[in-house]
């Protein structure tokens, strides 16, 4: 007869063979978890080592490509200008990889982080602001808080940013800087950009918000007969264009003045005397000017060579164009005489929206000049678009339009962008002489 066991005896028995596979257990992971620190550690530090290495390339990338812009020894604020070349230059780099790679579309990476680029901006007791829609586009209200006998005066702001970038938020400083010390309800825009949405898209965004804003400008205690379109850089653009559509358009108050800040006023000759002798000067060197055009028109880079060529300009243009810079202020530039290439009309038929007069306003005819409200320009020696505005200035001037010119003889490409920083003197100092122009009509 076998022999019984105590119950007690079994639970002992089975404790310890619990005990057993629960150290067995623990061993076993604590083996495999030393193994696989005895690969990772390994692996970690060369993934390590590969990530500064990859660093250090791109800086060194960064850097090489940055110290090939040209920064004049007369420029304004050199350390600002040269801190935000290497941001946008390490910007491009990243964004060009990434593109690359497959992982992030370029365009989509630059306007991504350019949303990091925008201010928080506290509330002003002295402004109001609103966002609204005027006939489906998006538009930003900033009116003062302080009384006003009769309408004030309004300005229409379309803001830069190579039709690419640019925003109502990231222009937020800007329109309440020009409401707080003109006393003027600053309409914001917040038109389409490329390349989602090509030429004409923005012009049509801004064209439709001007028109309505001038049928309904009193609603906003603006009086209709003083209202200013204002832009800077492809804002400015957008300013001459809807300044000279409007001309077409009877049945609405015209403006009382348009303001165009350092502003592209045509695709057709990029080899201007300004843009020569500033070809490699940030914020906008002659290539990334080429490259902003091409996405804005095209939304692709396949004909910037021909572009910058010129192959795309036909001969009455090019017969126009060689007339107005054969003046005695635009021969002592210093810069050689550009020759275009011969004619291509397969490359025209491809971009020649460039050239239309809401795209190239420089290339619209007299007739239409002398219809245009009064103007003011403000232009930047090193600048590529400094002698598109000089033209632009005399073409008025010629078809008997006053002109109100002020020239940065140290800035550069946006310049105004920096007026709010303490440093930026030159920057405040155009800001304010805009201000004043607007206080003055």
């Amino acid at each position: 007869m076998p022999l019984k066991l105590p119950c007690n005896h079994y639970k002992a028995i089975t404790i310890q063979r619990i005990q057993e596979v629960q150290s067995f257990t623990v061993n076993s992971q604590a083996t495999k978890a030393a193994r696989m620190l005895e690969v990772l550690v390994p692996l970690l530090g060369v993934m390590t080592i590969l990530l500064v290495f990859c660093l250090l390339i791109f800086l060194g990338v960064v850097w090489y490509e940055s110290s090939k812009a040209e920064i004049p020894p007369r420029i304004a604020d050199p350390t600002i200008l040269r801190r935000m070349h290497k941001l946008s230059t390490g910007s491009f780099i990243l964004g060009k990889l990434l593109d690359k790679l497959g992982l992030l579309n370029s365009t989509e990476f630059f306007q991504f982080l350019a949303k990091f680029a925008i201010p928080k901006q506290n509330d002003d007791p002295e402004i109001f602001t609103k966002d609204l829609e005027f006939e489906g586009v998006p538009v930003r209200v900033y009116q003062p808080r302080s009384p006003s006998v009769g309408g004030r005066k309004g300005v229409m702001f379309f803001h830069g940013g190579g039709f690419m970038f640019g925003s109502i938020d990231m222009y937020d400083i800007t329109c309440r800087y020009i409401t707080k010390n003109s006393g003027a309800v600053v309409v914001s825009v917040g038109y389409r950009l490329s390349p989602k949405h090509l030429y004409p898209a923005a012009f049509d965004d801004c064209l439709t918000a001007t028109v309505h804003f001038l049928k309904t400008a009193q609603e906003h205690g603006v009086d209709p007969s003083s209202v200013i379109i204002c832009g800077d850089s492809a804002g400015g653009n957008l300013t001459a264009g809807v300044c000279q559509a409007l001309v077409g358009i009877s049945d609405i108050p015209k403006p009382l003045a348009q303001v165009m800040i350092y502003p592209v006023l045509q695709m057709a000759d990029l080899h201007l005397p300004s843009y020569q002798q500033n070809k490699m000067v940030p914020l906008l060197p002659q290539e990334c000017a080429v490259y902003y055009y091409m996405i804005y028109i095209c939304g692709h880079l396949s004909l910037s060579k021909e572009i910058l060529r010129g192959s795309h300009v036909p001969p009455e243009i090019r017969e126009k164009v060689s007339k107005w810079l054969s003046s005695e202020e635009f021969k002592v530039k210093g810069s050689k005489p550009h020759t275009m290439a011969p004619f291509n009309k397969k490359v025209y038929e491809k971009v020649k929206k460039a050239l239309d007069y809401s795209c190239s306003p420089l290339l619209s005819d007299d007739d239409v000049f002398q219809q245009l409200p009064k103007a003011y320009i403000l232009t930047c020696e090193f600048d590529v678009l400094r002698d598109e505005g000089i033209l632009y200035k005399k073409r008025l001037e010629d078809n008997g339009v006053p002109v109100t010119w002020y020239h940065v003889k140290d800035g550069f490409h946006g310049i105004l962008s920096f007026f709010d920083q303490p440093e930026a003197v030159t920057g405040k100092l155009a800001m304010d002489n805009v201000i004043t122009y607007i206080k003055n009509l």
